[in-house]
């Protein structure tokens, strides 16, 4: 046997100490949880690894204020930066997130030059291009957390308007992570089935339309915060695909050089992800308002892009 996977998770906040949660309980490796706040990280950390004992997982959390602690992490998950307050867009987060990644990315690939990053914080696409152009990785190994987030949103709300187990449901959602996603009804089915055989279209477009409010719904509700869980819960999805080669077609937020006909910018596309990464972007024939929407998407990450 070899030894341990490696996770750092930087950020202790909610979604990065739920993140650490989910790692430690699916017993994917050794995570350390790195905060620029004092205590935080080593007290959550502390607090989750007296939890092994009884969840029975050994692996080991750690908790630091320190980079040093990270030294040669397989996979770096950066949930650093301020989350959304209500009435605030994901893009009034781009200036003051766009600093604190910025430190964030020197410091973990100064640690942990092989590492596959997988960006959490928003403005997910634009970070996600920072992050890339300040480690200078491939792009293979920088893409971000976003369409699995929608996409089980969006699952959860097919499932619960029809009336069956969320298990059978699959859908997919495209574009930049924000009020221009592209939910896609045609793609998205019950036990393989089209949707539209089970909900009328007005329905269907309603719940598209809740899908694209969905994390706005969480923040107006929580009024201080947002969502966790399952964006916490999204990226471990990823994490576990790399660690264990499972080849998983899955939405990712990733590096396009010409697929779907843009160039130069990150944005979510369904990819193979395994061991190398993104290891192949799947690219889908999309019809005309679906593609007239995603170049809307892309257009909106661009300018995010500009403004950085």
């Amino acid at each position: 046997m070899g030894k341990r996977a490696k996770i750092t998770v930087v950020g202790a906040g909610n979604v990065g100490a739920t993140a650490a949660h989910w790692a430690a309980t699916r017993r994917l490796g050794d995570v350390v949880l790195v905060d620029i706040v004092e205590g935080i990280p080593q007290g959550k950390a502390l607090d989750l690894l007296q939890s092994g004992p009884v969840d029975g997982f050994d692996v080991s959390v750690v908790g630091s204020n320190d980079y040093a602690a990270t030294a040669n992490s397989d996979i770096v998950v950066v949930t650093a930066g301020l989350p959304r307050k209500p009435g605030m867009s994901r893009d009034d987060l781009l200036k003051k997130n766009a600093d604190i990644v910025g430190d964030v990315i020197r410091k973990v690939t100064a640690q942990s030059p092989n590492c596959f990053l997988i960006m959490v914080t928003n403005p997910l696409d634009a970070m996600c291009y920072l992050a890339k152009k300040l480690s200078g990785f491939p792009k293979n190994r920088v893409f971000g957390m976003a369409g699995i987030l929608d996409s089980t949103r969006f699952r959860t709300f097919i499932a619960q308007a029809a009336g069956v187990s969320v298990q059978d449901v699959d859908a997919l959602v495209l574009g930049g992570h924000g009020d221009t996603m592209v939910p896609l009804p045609r793609f998205s089915t019950i036990a393989g089935l089209p949707i539209s055989l089970f909900l009328p279209k007005e329905t269907i477009d309603k719940l598209v339309q809740r899908t694209r409010d969905g994390g706005a719904e969480i923040v107006n509700l929580l009024k201080a915060g947002s969502a966790y869980y399952a964006p916490s819960r999204s990226v471990i999805e990823m994490v576990e695909a790399i660690l264990f080669d499972q080849k998983r077609i899955l939405p990712c937020t990733v590096y396009l050089d010409g697929e779907y006909g843009a160039k130069d910018v990150y944005v979510g596309v369904p990819v193979k992800l395994g061991a190398g990464g993104v290891e192949k972007i799947i690219e889908i024939a999309l019809i005309d308002e679906e593609k007239k929407a995603f170049e809307k998407s892309v257009n909106a990450v661009r300018e995010l892009i500009t403004k950085l």
